[in-house]
């Protein structure tokens, strides 16, 4: 069953996976470099209380904030995502993720150090991008995490229409995935749309999941309480951010009110599916 996993992981079908989005971290341009990490490590409480109170059922840590972002993260960045995150440990009750933009093998590192279920990333792929030439690293990420001995327990979430880019070459998003899903271990695959909090075309998103019959899809940006039940009746879970933000806006805090009303549909959804 391609979604056996996922059900082990989150004890639910169609999982809700919340960001976590940091402000900007040590050594980025938005960084606050007089008030420390003090200011985040609390906004990461704040929100971290806000999303379980509000019933999500996975926490994605992400350095979102970080602009312009990078292929391969600064140590500076891994090592406050890891310190922040270990402050909260101890308050986290649901399955958590981490994404490091935009740097998989640093990603998969971070997860093995902070006991993190799953990892989501541009794996695959060649782009041309906001950010330059971008060509991503799965063989590299991949073999660190076998060699960690994270391959049963960290999963690995393929996003295989990368924001801010373009893929080079002439493959539909769908022939893309389903020959990620071939090449390159996956765990999931996840849709995008073109930018962070941008919908994903609904027929982009059914094509991709009828072509893998075996491998869980997760629709990954533009999720709102507005369109959550029509994505989730294609999808096998959805990663949401800037939708549980106060006025809908990507680097504002999380609004536990606006997270609670979509998890509401969210289960009313469940409960429909299950009669």
């Amino acid at each position: 069953m391609k979604t056996a996993w996922i059900s082990q992981v989150f004890d639910t079908v169609k999982p809700v996976i919340a960001m976590v989005h940091f402000p900007a971290l040590p050594g980025a341009p938005l960084y606050q470099l007089n008030k420390g990490m003090e200011p985040i490590v609390d906004h990461v409480k704040r929100d971290l209380e806000a999303l379980q109170k509000a019933g999500v059922d996975g926490l994605m840590f992400c350095n979102e904030n970080d602009r312009p972002y990078q292929f391969t993260a600064q140590a500076s960045t891994i090592a406050a995502m890891a310190y922040a995150i270990g402050r909260v440990k101890s308050e986290i009750s649901i399955p958590y993720g981490v994404d490091i933009l935009w740097d998989p093998v640093s990603a998969v590192a971070l997860a093995h150090s902070v006991g993190a279920c799953f990892v989501r990333e541009v794996f695959t792929g060649l782009y041309e991008s906001d950010m330059g030439l971008w060509q991503s690293r799965a063989a590299e990420a991949l073999r660190l995490r076998a060699q960690l001995g994270e391959a049963e327990s960290i999963r690995l979430l393929f996003n295989v229409s990368a924001e801010f880019a373009s893929p080079f070459g002439r493959r539909s998003i769908a022939e893309i995935a389903q020959s990620v899903a071939f090449s390159s271990l996956p765990d999931g695959i996840c849709v995008s749309g073109p930018m962070t909090g941008s919908p994903v075309a609904s027929s982009e998103l059914e094509r991709v999941t009828s072509l893998l019959e075996d491998m869980p899809v997760f629709v990954n940006t533009g999720v709102r309480q507005d369109n959550v039940a029509k994505y989730l009746s294609v999808a096998d879970g959805a990663i949401i951010g800037t939708a549980l933000k106060y006025e809908g806006k990507t680097f504002n805090a999380v609004d536990a009110e606006r997270a609670r009303q979509l998890m509401n549909t969210v289960k009313n959804l469940r409960l429909q599916l299950a009669t």
